[in-house]
């Protein structure tokens, strides 16, 4: 998954013609920081990586995938895991990559979310407004968007816009899962997180 977000990142640079430094600037991340995930030598967490796909104007789905699905079936061996290296938090592609945020159509995502963890978005930038839909598979999590937050529990369904900083928190001890909807309103650019 370090090689697949290297070459991502690398690719998504390379055709909006920005340097390191440029993608450093509107991304908030430091060159030193994108030259090593560009090299897969260091990986990513989940906050750096939403930083870096709200740059590049697409959600974070479409950074931990290789390519387009070869078809509509997608088996679940085929479907890309990542790790975030500081909280275990644990994120499954369901749906393909044309289907990663883009205006192709909405994202489906499984998270594995660990006891005790949290993952604050805290910069929505005007180029997010990605519609996002929780539903609590088992677990509990307690979602923070803007000032305002909702506890959800197993069978329990939120959506929301991310236009303001988001937090995903898991209060419990024991780890919570739940499926992630993402898609962008027509007419909009947008990231993801």
């Amino acid at each position: 998954m370090t090689q697949t977000i290297a070459r991502r990142v690398r690719d998504l640079r390379a055709e909006r013609r920005l340097s390191i430094e440029e993608l450093a600037s509107m991304s908030g991340v430091s060159r030193s920081a994108i030259s090593l995930i560009e090299r897969a030598e260091s990986s990513a967490t989940a906050v750096v990586l939403d930083k870096l796909a709200a740059a590049f104007g697409v959600a974070i789905t479409s950074l931990v995938e290789a390519g387009p699905a070869p078809g509509p079936l997608r088996r679940r061996a085929d479907q890309p895991v990542w790790v975030d290296p500081a909280t275990g938090y644990r994120r499954r592609n369901v749906s393909g990559a044309a289907a990663g945020g883009t205006a192709a159509g909405p994202a489906l995502v499984e998270i594995d979310f660990p006891a005790g963890a949290t993952v604050a978005f805290d910069q929505p930038g005007p180029t997010r407004h990605l519609e996002q839909l929780v539903w609590m598979l088992t677990g509990m999590m307690e979602i923070t968007v803007g000032p305002t937050t909702h506890e959800l529990r197993k069978g329990d369904c939120l959506s929301f816009t991310v236009d303001a900083p988001v937090a995903f928190h898991n209060p419990t001890d024991r780890t919570a899962r739940y499926a992630l909807v993402q898609s962008r309103p027509s007419g909009r650019p947008g990231g993801g997180a």
